[in-house]
């Protein structure tokens, strides 16, 4: 049976009780009810948010010697959100993290003004950390291959179209720059023999069109051959040992076993195949709008992160291409 709005935000909201006083988890409730039903967030994504808030939460009660109440909160002071913050900071937190809290707490505020429940404003008084941005590490074509290759672990025990099935998922992130979770997300009715082109949800139930070359194919057609289990147009195309869907874990395992095989780095994971899918195309000549569609983004300037990871490359093909570059 499917989970309805109340039922993830019931899931999301257990183990609040500890952290808020009677009124603010009763708002919790109706905070988390509201994401589910207006923005459509998953299950685990509304425990994210309210694991986030049950964080501030805590460190309130430390902070104020209670548990807080709406009261509480609508009479906090900045220099209590940033004691908050400074307390995670502390203990070693990354900015990033410290964000994400600040952000939970603000979308918690945002929904009690709105339900006229009291208005939060030190949260929104206070500036987020800065958070430095990280290039993406993608591996070398080399490598990209040799992990969507299912003879690089030919010599493991392992049922052949269990090593048929982790080499095409790894094929659908390198070769169509697909997320871990779309590509499990995918039916067998989607990417159905003869299939040339897929729409995938990605982030925010956003859809996109994504073509797939001949390798992807090729590798998808050669688990369908081997999978032991009936693929209904319906259900999960990737299955597990016991037919059930597939863990996003075990192909996590699947590419640690073979960069260890292969010598690469620790930043050799799933999702760096989608980097990889990214910055080769670019490194090629890609363009940078059809990338952003390819991948999903919803902004240019997350895309155009790719043009600091191959700088060299851009630069020869400015060489190459501009007509005074020889000049």
């Amino acid at each position: 049976m499917a989970m309805t709005d109340q039922d993830r935000a019931a899931r999301a909201a257990h183990g609040l009780a500890s952290a808020a006083a009677p009124d603010v988890a009763e708002a919790v409730e109706g905070w988390l009810a509201r994401l589910a039903h207006e923005r459509r967030l998953s299950a685990k994504t509304l425990e994210a948010y309210a694991r986030d808030l049950s964080v501030v939460l805590l460190r309130l009660t430390d902070h104020l010697g209670r548990r807080p109440t709406l009261a509480d909160l609508a009479a906090l002071t900045p220099a209590d959100v940033r004691a908050v913050l400074a307390s995670r900071r502390a203990e070693g937190v990354a900015p990033r993290t410290l964000v994400r809290l600040l952000a939970a707490a603000r979308s918690f505020g945002r929904h009690l003004e709105r339900e006229g429940q009291g208005k939060v404003g030190a949260l929104t008084a206070v500036r987020a950390p800065k958070v430095p941005k990280g290039l993406p590490k993608p591996v070398s074509v080399t490598a990209a291959r040799a992990l969507s290759d299912p003879d690089t672990r030919a010599g493991e025990a392992r049922e052949q179209w269990v090593l048929a099935r982790d080499a095409a998922v790894i094929t659908l992130l390198y070769g169509a720059g697909l997320r871990i979770s779309e590509a499990l997300g995918l039916t067998a009715g989607t990417l159905a023999p003869g299939t040339t082109q897929i729409t995938v949800t990605g982030k925010g139930n956003k859809t996109r069109m994504v073509p797939l070359i001949a390798p992807v194919l090729t590798a998808v057609e050669a688990y369908r051959a081997l999978c032991p289990y009936a693929l209904a147009p319906d259900k999960p195309l990737f299955r597990g040992a016991r037919g059930g869907p597939l863990s996003p874990r075990i192909v996590q395992l699947a590419v640690e076993r073979m960069r260890g095989a292969l010598g690469l780095p620790d930043s050799a994971t799933p999702h760096a195949l989608r980097h990889s899918f990214a910055t080769h195309l670019l490194s090629r000549g890609g363009d940078l709008r059809a990338i952003q569609e390819l991948l999903g983004h919803a902004s240019l300037s997350t895309t155009q992160i790719y043009t600091q990871v191959d700088g060299a490359a851009l630069m020869n093909a400015w060489r190459a291409a501009h007509p005074r570059a020889r000049a």
